[in-house]
């Protein structure tokens, strides 16, 4: 079995859902430490650092006054390196943070419905990354 085919397939794939060299600019909601408004209203969003801030990150603290907001432009690394590193300290109990992280435009606004899952195009690069990768580490060599 020749992986080749499969290793373009893979590449097209990332290219298309990447933009393959088109600048990449997201706007978030941004505010410090705000209590009892979870800031997602107009004066609120930014334009985030093209290319290089490329998720939105909202953190939510329980302190005995109330719940506290704080909502940012930020790096996928840094974003992702906080969720997971805060994730034991997110039980919604006082002294909770939780912070989270996501990449679409106003991503760490309020809460909205979730649709209906459907099948369309748009969510289904994400179920073909697996197909992509798996194959390929069957062909690591085992040490």
């Amino acid at each position: 079995m020749s992986v080749i085919p499969l290793i373009i397939e893979c590449f097209a794939l990332l290219s298309l859902l990447h933009g393959a060299g088109d600048a990449l600019q997201i706007q978030c909601y941004q505010c410090e430490e705000m209590k009892h408004n979870d800031c997602s209203t107009p004066e609120y969003i930014v334009n985030c650092t093209v290319n290089v801030q490329d998720m939105c990150q909202k953190e939510v603290l329980v302190k005995p006054d109330g719940i506290h907001y704080r909502k940012s432009c930020a790096s996928s690394g840094a974003c992702l390196i906080a969720s997971s590193g805060y994730q034991q300290f997110c039980t919604g109990r006082l002294n909770s943070v939780c912070i989270s992280c996501c990449n679409t435009p106003l991503c760490n606004g309020p809460r909205r419905k979730r649709p209906v899952p459907s099948a369309a195009m748009s969510s289904r690069p994400l179920l073909l990354f697996p197909s992509c990768f798996v194959p390929l580490l069957t062909l690591l060599p085992v040490t």
